[in-house]
């Protein structure tokens, strides 16, 4: 060793140092990666995110050979300085040499790369994997050997490697990655994203039209009644029933009667003879389940049923569609078909609308899970049948009954602003 030119210890010892850099940068990059992304590139052919994904199969393997490179280089490295420092000042100077060697390794080899591979991943873990690939190769038996040991150590306190699966995302971890996604995804586009999540959460209660609510044509009204209201209809498909909803019969297409309405040869006989057989929809389906099968046989409107048949409400293909894309409506001051914009900047809210329509549409924060409707959510808070004129405050906003219809609020407004005194802090 003494033949050796001290100029020839530094550089290998500089090389060493290099090489514990690599490789605690290749382990922070390879633990750093968006697994999501990566699996994307693997699949458009990206060589070094295909080998990086194979080594984060079994992680154990990986981080193996990297800690036995990473500190087969930092003893041989700690061994070098100590012959250099007695090379050159004696036994005095090895206590000097490793203060010095711990602080150009924690700089040089742990902190700088570790940062610059965290910084960018991708730029340091897909060319680093073609070299950990090859050292895997190289040292299996010893590595093998390593991480057998060290499992055999984890199995004391139940953790399996072998149980490592692919990092799968829960639907509230998926919002918060579609909420941050940022400008990657229009505003817009993400919204939609996150109310296709919400379909999940939602049955169909939270969006049907509730049985008082319900306009369809009574077989028992005068035919005179029943043409105008079919004349006049705002809604495409119609429930046709006797005397109550309860016996319903059907549902009728008003735009495949228009012809016959107009040239006025359209009778009582012919509406029965053109209706659809009711579609039933038991409560509790959830709206991702109901969309499909709406999809699947081909319907776009049905009736929410009770355990015992009883009629709850209507629940459309359009109303669920809107709870993903927003609503339909081209009237600027109609946002919904229950919500009004008022010339002063108030809104008039039907007591029929939803909760998960005031939440959309007005940036409430309403908890879906009890009552459904804004009528509902007045009487939960007040315990009583409100009289016109009574105010209440619901999410801090304040809410004035306008009108009431029997034992039910039909209509009330709503200020678009908080108070000073219950705004959120923020």
């Amino acid at each position: 060793m003494e033949a050796i030119p001290v100029s020839l210890l530094f550089a290998t010892l500089g090389g060493l140092i290099i090489l514990s850099g690599c490789f605690s940068g290749s382990e922070t990059a390879l633990m750093s990666l968006n697994r999501y992304r990566m699996r994307h590139l693997a699949k458009q052919g990206h060589r070094g995110a295909r080998i990086a994904e194979r080594l984060l199969q079994r992680p154990d393997r990986v981080l193996g050979v990297i800690l036995l490179g990473n500190n087969f280089v930092n003893i041989a490295a700690s061994s070098l300085a100590t012959l250099i420092a007695l090379r050159l000042y004696g036994e005095s100077a090895i206590a000097v040499a490793a203060g010095l060697l711990t602080l150009v390794i924690l700089i040089f080899a742990e902190v700088a790369p570790k940062t610059l591979a965290a910084v960018h991943p991708e730029r340091v873990a897909f060319p680093a994997s073609y070299v950990l690939w090859l050292l895997l190769r190289l040292l299996y038996p010893l590595v093998w050997l390593v991480n057998t040991a060290a499992n055999a150590l984890l199995s004391i306190i139940r953790v399996r490697v072998e149980d490592v699966s692919a990092a799968e995302l829960s639907q509230d971890e998926l919002r918060t990655v579609v909420n941050e996604a940022g400008d990657m995804i229009p505003r817009r586009h993400r919204h939609m994203l996150v109310s296709i999540l919400d379909l999940e959460e939602a049955t169909v209660e939270d969006i049907m039209i509730p049985r008082t609510e319900i306009v369809g044509i009574d077989l028992d009204d005068p035919w005179s009644e029943t043409l105008e209201r079919l004349t006049n209809s705002q809604y495409t498909r119609m429930p046709v029933y006797r005397g109550t909803v309860d016996h319903v019969m059907g549902f009728v297409h008003v735009r495949r009667i228009v012809g016959d309405l107009v040239r006025g040869n359209f009778t009582p006989e012919d509406l029965q003879a053109r209706l659809k057989e009711p579609f039933f929809i038991p409560e509790g389906t959830g709206l991702h389940t109901q969309l499909l099968k709406f999809q699947r046989q081909r319907e776009r409107v049905g009736l929410v049923v009770d355990e015992y048949g009883e009629i709850l409400g209507l629940a459309a293909l359009d109303d669920i569609l809107e709870e993903i894309v927003g609503e339909f409506t081209t009237d600027p001051g109609t946002l919904t078909r229950s919500i009004n914009r008022q010339d002063d900047g108030t809104y008039l809210v039907e007591g029929s609308a939803t909760v998960r329509e005031l939440n959309r549409v007005l940036g409430w924060e309403l908890e879906t899970s009890g009552p459904k409707t804004l009528n509902g959510l007045i009487l939960e808070r007040l315990e009583t049948i409100p009289e016109a004129g009574t105010s209440l405050l619901i999410d801090g906003y304040p809410v004035t009954i306008v009108q009431t219809q029997g034992n039910r609020v039909k209509t009330a407004e709503i200020q678009p602003e908080r108070p000073p005194s219950v705004q959120r802090p923020g």
